[in-house]
């Protein structure tokens, strides 16, 4: 959890840094990727380069290029998930230059080679793998074809592809048509069992934390499929959607019209947290709020489940005063700083610490569940307005 919450915090320094003109280079190497013939291209990139008629445009794109392939030679391969780099000029003075690199590694497998030079750093492959961390089971099928996969964030993993010949059956002499027609059905019925074999083993051997089922294909055999029943009742049928075919271009297909779906599958999940939140405080019940309440339920092990504002910045800072000399520590919201203290004398900074990844790393150690919320709806508004972006569910008072 607190890897995805540095990562996330990266994209969003990124995200802030502009170039003046197209200065910012971001380059993507997916997995297993040749190192060597990445350079080569980014090389052809910097000869092209050369001939950018705006003399600091063309300084800053050859200075970032040249930091980028110098960072790749220290790698003899990619990373296992690939390897994300930006660089640029990112400083906030148009007549100075400050060229920085910028290295990420994604939380899943990179499928796309890209470079590009822009004002602004790529970012829309990493923030696709934010947009939705639950893992779903996924399946294409027609009367003949099927494809079974999952998903994890933007990644989706193939897990088995079926191929029947049940309705192709030809009818052979001597054969009665109710004879043929019942071996036809049990055909199909072993058809779709195998499917939802692989499915229900899917589930299973997660512990049925996947967060549900999404059906597709062409026709009415995605229908048909649903009805046989061999699915484990535990699993949960999210949607059924047509889609033109049953391979990964379908899978594709079903992603795309179930987008929708997915967004009000994780707006539910937080709603649900923050209205069992929300009734907790109003009866003085098993909830906390605010850093120094959630805090102290965390380090007690008394919290269940740690809920923090996405775009919430804490920072634990350390202070020590010119008249007494003592160190105080205080949490401070953004870019909040502490100038004076009781004794009137001046604070000045010894040390700044992210105070929520201090969270976080008590919520990993106790096992505790993390949920963020966004601003997005009126109760994650309340939240933050309301709560100070921070609290916690308890297991007991």
């Amino acid at each position: 959890m607190r890897a995805d919450y540095n990562l996330t915090k990266e994209i969003k320094r990124l995200k802030s840094m502009r170039g003046y003109g197209t200065q910012l280079v971001s380059v993507y190497i997916p997995a297993g990727y040749s190192l060597a013939d990445e350079i080569a291209r980014l090389r052809g990139e910097h000869s092209t380069s050369s001939n950018i008629k705006s003399k600091q445009t063309r300084n800053n794109v050859l200075g970032a290029l040249e930091k980028i392939m110098q960072y790749l030679k220290l790698y003899r391969e990619t990373p296992k998930n690939g390897m994300a780099v930006f660089a640029g000029n990112v400083s906030t003075d148009p007549g100075k230059t400050e060229i920085e690199l910028f290295s990420v590694e994604p939380p899943e497998p990179l499928r796309v080679n890209i470079y590009r030079c822009d004002s602004t750093f790529m970012l829309e492959p990493l923030d696709d793998m934010f947009e939705n961390k639950d893992t779903y089971v996924l399946v294409v099928l027609d009367g003949r074809e099927a494809t079974v996969a999952t998903l994890r964030g933007a990644h989706v993993q193939v897990v088995k592809k079926f191929r029947s010949m049940a309705h192709a059956k030809i009818r052979k002499g001597g054969q009665s048509a109710n004879r043929y027609k019942r071996a036809i059905e049990e055909s199909i019925d072993d058809y779709y069992k195998g499917v939802s074999d692989v499915i229900n083993d899917e589930f299973m051997k997660n512990g049925f934390k996947e967060k549900g089922l999404l059906v597709g294909g062409p026709g009415p055999a995605k229908e048909n499929f649903l009805k046989a029943k061999a699915l484990n009742y535990q699993i949960k049928v999210l949607g059924t959607f047509d889609t033109g075919y049953t391979d990964e271009t379908g899978l594709q297909e079903l992603l795309d019209k179930a987008k929708e779906l997915l967004k009000e599958q994780e707006a539910a999940k937080e709603r649900k947290t923050l209205e069992r939140f929300m009734g907790e405080i109003a009866n003085n019940g098993l909830a906390v709020y605010g850093y120094e309440k959630t805090r102290g339920a965390l380090e007690r092990k008394q919290a269940s489940v740690l809920i923090v504002n996405e775009d919430l910045e804490l920072h634990a800072i350390s202070y020590r005063c010119s008249i007494c000399g003592k160190t105080v520590e205080k949490v401070e919201k953004g870019a909040q700083r502490t100038t004076l203290h009781d004794d009137g004398g001046t604070l000045s900074v010894v040390g700044d610490k992210d105070a929520i990844e201090y969270l976080l790393d008590l919520a990993d150690a106790n096992g505790t569940e993390v949920v963020f919320v966004s601003e997005d709806s009126s109760l994650g508004k309340e939240f933050m307005m309301g709560f100070q972006g921070v609290g916690a569910l308890l297991r007991y008072k």
